[in-house]
This record gives structure tokens, C-alpha cells and sequence, in this order.
């Protein structure tokens, strides 16, 4: 696990409230806390100004009050909370894990697992887009259909080209049947509607 906490692990950036013109970026790594500042002014002694930048422990910015009403009004609260646990070592490894190796843990679940993943992830905001869009990607349905379903045809594979494989898992045979039948024919009347190169030429 200690392999997922190298190099940053957290990172926002974003403009301070009005009247500023401020620019702040907040940067956690595994040992420290970085706060930088750009000031944005018309005033010509601030136009050659270099940005500002703190480091701190994760000690010390959790025993800097100032700095983290800093955070708290530049980015929310719900950041600063979310920071203030990443100094406190609160980890959330899930959120961590490559793509690839995520769904591997996806795939070995079954389907009333994954639709709960699913619901869950909603409580957990940092990881919810991507827990999201795991347990809706077409790589894991076609492993679902692979998985449950007898026979795929050439023609299923076409389908779940155009609609995707979850479309494809919940619809039943003879809606995909219909479905089939109506992409068969619009690839027939797509040909149909080609003219003939040799004639094109001849006329």
C-alpha cells in the first residue's frame, strides 16, 4: 500500500473570492504541505512579483490555524477537512488504485455487488466519478455478457459497437433480436444507397 502514497496526493488550484484577484494552489505530497500564491494586481510594483510559497510538515500546517482559514476560504471547507486527514494519515486506498487493478476487483464481484459499489461510491466524493464510471465502462459489461451469456454473435458484437454492452446485457432476446434485425437492415439499405462505382465511372 505504501507504493500508492508517493508523489502527490492531492493537488487543487483556484482563484481567491472577489473582490481578489488572487491565484492559490494547494499541494499535499507524503511529507509535506505547499501553498503557493499569485498575486494579481494592475499596480505596476506587483507586475514582476514572483509567487509566494509555503512548505510545511503535515504537523505544522495541522498546527497553523491561519493557513487553514486560508484553505478554508479559497477552496471550502470540505477541501481542508479532506487535508487536514491526509496529514492525520487518513488514506483512502480505494480512491488510490490504478484503474486496471480496480476493476480486476470489480470483475471478481457479483452483478448485485457491483450495483451496490456503485450506489455506495455516492457517499464518498472523491471517489464516486470514477467508481462511477468503472462500474459503467463497456470493458466491464462486455465482461458481464462474456460471462453470462451463452453465445455471442458476430452480430452482438456489432450491436454493442453502435448501444454498448450494458444496453446489450438488459435487454431482453427479443428486444435484442428486433434490435439486431433493425441494424441488419439499415446496413442493407446503406449499401443499397452506394452507387455503383464501375457506373459512376461509365457515366
Amino acid at each position: 500500500m505504501a507504493s500508492l502514497l508517493q508523489g502527490t496526493l492531492f493537488e487543487m488550484s483556484a482563484q481567491a473570492p472577489p473582490p481578489s484577484k488572487d491565484y492559490y494552489q494547494l499541494l499535499v505530497t507524503n511529507s509535506l504541505v505547499i501553498w503557493r500564491c499569485w498575486r494579481i494586481s494592475l499596480r505596476s510594483e506587483s507586475r514582476n512579483a514572483h509567487p509566494s510559497e509555503q512548505k510545511n510538515t503535515h504537523q505544522d500546517f495541522l498546527d497553523d490555524v491561519n493557513l487553514q482559514v486560508h484553505v478554508s476560504v479559497i477552496f471550502g471547507n470540505g477541501v481542508l477537512k479532506y487535508v487536514c486527514g491526509l496529514c492525520q494519515q487518513q488514506f483512502d486506498y480505494l480512491e488510490r488504485l490504478p484503474k486496471d487493478l480496480l476493476l480486476n476487483v470489480i470483475l471478481c464481484l457479483e452483478l448485485e455487488d457491483i450495483a451496490r459499489l456503485s450506489q455506495t461510491s455516492r457517499a464518498f466524493k472523491k471517489i464516486v466519478l470514477l467508481s462511477l464510471q468503472i462500474c459503467n465502462s463497456d470493458e466491464l459489461w462486455e465482461h458481464i455478457v462474456l460471462r453470462y451469456c451463452d453465445t455471442i454473435t458476430s452480430e452482438m458484437q456489432a450491436l454493442a459497437f453502435d448501444v454498448g454492452w450494458k444496453e446489450i446485457f438488459f435487454t431482453n432476446k427479443l428486444q435484442l433480436q428486433k434490435k439486431i434485425h433493425r441494424r441488419r437492415q439499415k446496413v442493407e439499405d446503406d449499401a443499397t444507397d452506394v452507387p455503383d462505382q464501375d457506373h459512376a465511372l461509365q457515366t
